[in-house]
């Protein structure tokens, strides 16, 4: 159900005179353009006229525009503050987020039954529904980790779709799930709540996916399998966070021994994918909750990201010889140059966060720590 803040009366140009000198008015479907000129810094205008739009039922945008004078030669840069009524909300049936979740679940059920059951879908091609708990355990923790950023952007008043899966049937069927912002952010708290919400919520998916794993018999191994065989297997290494879980519920022995259910993998993707997001850059979940805890200082932060990432991987190559885990990190370092230089997540307003968001954050990086392993896998021969 698609909610919208009825707009009431639009602000007028005698509202906007102190701020934002206007020329003209127009309108453009239900956008109101105001044309003028700004009367303070550009990057002041939005943050002191936000709350006058938005009571008003609003969100607003300073936008740069060309315009044409028949009496000047060359096109001229002009101003325009751009009114859009505020929504948020699903507008009307989903069909894109529908899709592509149906065409997610049924890529991860492929790759679940041959990769993890062992399945023969050539022989037995129904065979491929064995692998519903593994589709439950990966897609559930992905989505609860979207569904958080959803929430806590409702609960902002800041309009996010709802997630997008993307199949991918390599590894684990998908290549994640995503959610697309598409209003402004009006401070560094909601940044950080909105940032923070997703891994904060997807790892408590995934502690109870990996706890529920590990107590659920085995199936048959890759390393049985391939006894007797040269075909190579995908050996994943465990992080201490998953090492900390089988340690509390009595099940480390079984984790370590690699004989486990395809359930708990789940919650190591899980624990990878909090990983990468709390990278702190751009506008992955960990560049918003530097952005929201140091402000524009996480530029310098998330200078130093591609470099680690790049170090990391020339460590693990040219020190431990160790080949397989490095193609991951040099593409990530590549993903971080091009994250840092887009930048962070603005928010309209800029002052500091409290300290008990402060220390939230701190804790959510630890966590990721914990979900980090230098070699996330290999292939053994």
């Amino acid at each position: 159900m698609n909610r919208t803040d009825s707009p009431t009366t639009a602000p007028s140009v005698e509202d906007l005179a102190s701020v934002f000198q206007v020329y003209q008015v127009r309108r453009d479907g239900d956008r109101l353009l105001y044309v003028g000129r700004p009367r303070v810094q550009p990057d002041a205008v939005e943050r002191r006229l936000w709350d006058r739009f938005r009571e008003s039922g609003y969100e607003i945008s300073l936008e740069r525009e060309y315009d044409t004078d028949a009496d000047t030669p060359m096109p001229t840069h002009g101003w325009v503050l751009v009114a859009r009524p505020h929504s948020v909300g699903i507008d009307g049936i989903p069909w894109t987020n529908i899709l592509l979740a149906l065409l997610t679940t049924a890529s991860t059920l492929l790759v679940g039954a041959v990769q993890w059951y062992h399945v023969d879908l050539g022989a037995n091609p129904l065979g491929v529904f064995r692998a519903w708990p593994f589709v439950a355990a990966v897609l559930g923790v992905l989505a609860v980790h979207e569904l958080g950023h959803y929430v806590a952007s409702r609960y902002h008043g800041v309009d996010a779709s709802l997630p997008y899966f993307i199949p991918f049937p390599t590894l684990i069927g998908t290549m994640g799930a995503v959610i697309r912002m598409k209003g402004r952010i009006p401070d560094r708290k909601a940044l950080f709540d909105i940032g923070a919400s997703g891994p904060l919520a997807g790892l408590v998916a995934t502690v109870v996916v990996s706890a529920i794993g590990l107590q659920l018999d085995p199936v048959v191994t890759q390393d049985a399998i391939a006894a007797g065989s040269d075909a190579p297997v995908v050996r994943f290494h465990n992080p201490l966070l998953l090492e900390l879980i089988a340690a509390a519920t009595g099940t480390l022995e079984t984790l370590r021994s690699g004989t486990i259910h395809p359930v708990v993998f789940g919650g190591w993707v899980g624990m990878f994918i909090t990983f990468l997001n709390l990278l702190p850059v751009g506008q992955l979940d960990g560049g918003h909750i530097v952005r929201a805890l140091y402000g524009e200082r996480q530029e310098t932060i998330a200078a130093a990201v591609p470099a680690a990432l790049f170090g990391l991987a020339g460590y693990l190559y040219f020190l431990q010889d160790v080949t397989n885990a490095v193609g991951i990190w040099v593409m990530w370092g590549l993903l971080a140059t091009g994250l840092a230089y887009a930048g962070p997540a603005t928010p309209i307003r800029d002052s500091p966060l409290d300290s008990k968001r402060t220390l939230l954050g701190v804790f959510t990086f630890v966590l990721g720590v914990l979900c980090f392993t230098p070699v996330p896998f290999e292939l053994v021969t």
